[in-house]
């Protein structure tokens, strides 16, 4: 049984709600004293509303919470996963580590772009009507919080681990005379070689520090001219973060290895101190396209500038002298509201080593993704097996990684470049893995003579250098690479085959809300439509001839196209269950998407609640709707999905009155999504489809154990009463009806 997180505690426990009009006051308790009936997890809050007046006109700042701290919220949600002890253990240091690197990437993009707002004078104020300086006071107040939680809940299952496990996580302090000696001895023949320090003085300007590397900061000391003097010393991690000692399952961090044995690399050098930090650089870099020549030159300078970028944080040990604080204040130009304290660890990412133990019985029960019957050998559905012919008798829908991808997406693609019939294959591609199976396979298509076109997005953050090398490979191989349209992202999810068969020239397609990626296919939720129909062809090769040429007067008949016609058509839709609602009171809503923060939209669902339209919103991450809001909102609710796997899909219903329009696609409702990328929705039609996809939503919608709900105040609400903790969890349930269904895919 997992013990309790008893150390200082930031969440709040309540038995019953507050009433309308009420202020909550819930109860200060540690994380999990869990079991008393009714009772319910309420989250910290980075999210400050403004308060809403009477009546307020939509385009009021109160009716939106901020972008920044709605995203803080969210990772609140990540790191509850490594406070919750229905986590099996070794996977509660994983979410851990997630939140960690999930805040990394925050200060990279999030903060990074709003210190370039405020250096740039921007004086627009976000939808919630505040400056960028005004966001960054409030998210640095907020991740400081979550920060000293993230060490608090470190602290705790460093503790669990030592007693539930017999892993022991050790500070150099606690090592017995023995220990020390074997560290030494590793240190001298495993470290000491590989260790540069680089001094900091008249003639030693103050070295470069690369994004995330840690670093210690040490304080020297002349004996006889008792001078101080400082030097920087990079901790080499590529080995990895953790030691080990000669007995079993006994660690410690490298960096105190090397900290407690510097006297080894400043001989006749006095150590005063030692500390480490760590360095974040804005990834938030703009460049004007229109006036790039060559937009493979101007990403590959991209980042070669984004290691040079300016530092937008500073991570340090509280115990760290205040002397050495402020030299590295001063020379990486940072304000001191730049510097971050911890008790412990710097970058809980490390955690991610105790996750991959082989200790099965203290980590998620393993899953194997199952093959869909109708895709399966012994499937009865199709006397031929081809897996085309499969396709060609009906739509299939795929929903990962409950269903294989391997079986179907990947099997789609590689069956489209061995087929001998197939005459030209083509793709978007925005993410994928380093050894990809999908490129591989377009690569084989492409050296057989088939017409192969790949638009490969060279702006995918993070990603560019491996797509730009994957474009490379496969135009070496013969295919047909675009790297993207200048001024927008192509995110859309499409994979477009054509065969010649006897009846003249026939199209297949793939439309999907994840990214072709075969390894997190295992991690994400994602929804892929397998389909025949020659209207959706003809409206995938007008997409690809808009992507790959000069087209953009584009016609679609079935295929929702962002930015062209995508907004519109979700506003029609809205609009359309207000007419409805009014007419027969049927007016129903229900969708699930990663981010919701574009303004036109919550305004249109604001409309619709008011007209008594009831609205049901899946939003794993960030989101500025305010539900709950008197005369506003009150008919909206808004939940959030956490689990094992990552919810990625995006799936929209629009009741219409009884017969129901459902779409899935690669869109949320993100402004960035509506205007500033190329995204494709698509209408599901088959009637066992619409009837999965309504279970899978109200599903999310119902479910007691993984449902948060966003509260109108901000906070997010975990149900866990004995009822709750008892009922089946959203992904589980999912689990076990496919493992009802199908077979596993590695039978």
């Amino acid at each position: 049984m997992n013990t309790p997180l008893t150390d200082r505690s930031t969440l709040h426990l309540e038995n019953t709600p507050p009433q309308p009009g009420e202020a909550a006051a819930p109860e200060r308790l540690p994380v999990s004293p869990w079991g008393a009936n009714g009772r319910r997890v309420v989250l910290p809050r980075a999210t400050d509303p403004r308060s809403a007046p009477p009546n307020p006109a939509l385009s009021d700042p109160a009716l939106y919470f901020n972008r920044e701290l709605s995203w803080l919220d969210f990772n609140w949600r990540v790191l509850y996963q490594a406070m919750d002890d229905r986590v099996p253990l070794l996977e509660r240091a994983r979410f851990l580590s997630i939140a960690s690197t999930n805040m990394d990437e925050f200060f990279r993009k999030r903060v990074g772009g709003l210190k370039r707002q405020a250096a740039a004078g921007v004086s627009t104020l976000s939808p919630d009507g505040r400056t960028p300086e005004e966001q960054l006071v409030l998210t640095r107040a907020a991740v400081l919080k979550l920060q000293d939680t993230m060490c608090d809940t470190w602290a705790a299952l460093r503790e669990q681990l030592r007693a539930e496990i017999g892993v022991h996580v050790h500070d150099y302090d606690d090592l017995s005379e023995a220990e020390r000696r074997h560290l030494y001895q590793h240190f001298q023949e495993n470290i000491f070689p590989i260790l540069t320090p680089l001094a900091v003085d008249p003639g030693h300007p103050f070295p470069f520090i690369s994004n995330l590397s840690l670093s210690l900061a040490v304080k020297l000391r002349h004996p006889k001219r008792l001078t101080e003097h400082f030097a920087r010393l990079k901790v080499p991690t590529t080995g990895g973060r953790w030691v080990a000692l000669p007995e079993p399952m006994h660690y410690i961090a490298i960096e105190q290895v090397i900290a407690h044995n510097l006297h080894d690399l400043f001989r006749g050098m006095e150590v005063v101190a030692v500390s480490p930090f760590q360095i974040t650089r804005n990834a938030d870099l703009q460049r004007d396209e229109e006036e790039a020549e060559d937009l493979i030159e101007m990403i590959a300078e991209e980042l070669r500038e984004r290691r040079f970028a300016p530092v937008v944080r500073l991570e340090v040990n509280k115990r760290m002298p205040e002397d050495v604080r402020q030299l590295l204040l001063r020379e990486l130009q940072l304000e001191p509201e730049d510097l971050y304290e911890t008790s412990d660890l710097i970058d809980h990412s490390a955690c991610a080593y105790f996750a991959d133990m082989k200790l099965p019985q203290h980590r998620f029960e393993p899953w194997e993704p199952r093959v869909p019957r109708i895709l399966s050998h012994d499937a009865d559905a199709a006397e031929d097996h081809d897996l085309f012919s499969i396709i060609r008798a009906g739509d299939v829908l795929v929903h990962h990684p409950y269903e294989s991808f391997n079986a179907s997406v990947l099997r789609f693609v590689e069956a489209a470049a061995d087929d001998p019939h197939v005459v030209a294959i083509k793709q978007t591609m925005y993410r994928t893995s380093d050894e990809s199976p999908i490129m591989s396979a377009l690569t084989r298509a492409a050296e057989n003579g088939k017409q192969v076109a790949v638009l490969v997005e060279v702006k995918a953050r993070f990603d560019e250098q491996n797509n730009i090398e994957w474009g490379q490979t496969l135009e070496r191989s013969g295919a047909h690479v675009t790297y993207g349209l200048v001024g927008l992202k192509t995110h859309t999810k499409v994979t477009f085959v054509v065969r010649a068969e006897p009846g003249g020239l026939r199209t297949y397609c793939h439309i999907g809300t994840g990214n072709y990626n075969p390894k997190t296919a295992r991690l994400y939720t994602d929804l892929g439509l397998l389909t025949a129909d020659p209207v959706i062809g003809h409206d995938v090769t007008n997409l690809f001839h808009y992507l790959t040429g000069y087209a953009p007067e584009q016609h679609y008949r079935k295929l929702i196209i962002a930015p062209r016609d995508m907004r519109d058509r979700f506003l029609e839709l809205l609009r359309r269950e207000v007419a409805h609602h009014r007419a027969h009171g049927s007016g129903r809503v229900m969708a699930k998407m990663n981010g919701l923060d574009d303004i036109k939209m919550i305004r249109e669902v604001y409309q619709a609640s008011q007209e008594g339209v009831r609205i049901d919103l899946v939003v794993r991450g960030h989101c500025r709707l305010r539900p709950g809001v008197p005369g506003i909102s009150e008919n909206v609710r808004v939940f959030s999905i956490l689990g094992r796997f990552l919810e990625h899909s995006r799936v929209y219903y629009f009741h219409n009155n009884g017969d129901p329009e459902i779409l899935i696609g690669s869109a949320d409702w993100q402004r960035r999504n509506l205007d500033d990328r190329v995204e494709a929705v698509i209408g599901v039609h088959a009637p066992e489809h619409k009837q999965r996809l309504t279970h899978l939503l109200e599903s999310a919608i119902e479910s007691k154990r993984s449902a948060w709900e966003l509260q109108a105040d901000g906070h997010y609400v975990l149900d866990r009463s004995e009822e709750a903790c008892a009922s089946e969890g959203y992904q589980e349930h999912f689990m076990r009806v496919l493992s009802e269904r199908h077979r596993p895919e590695s039978v």
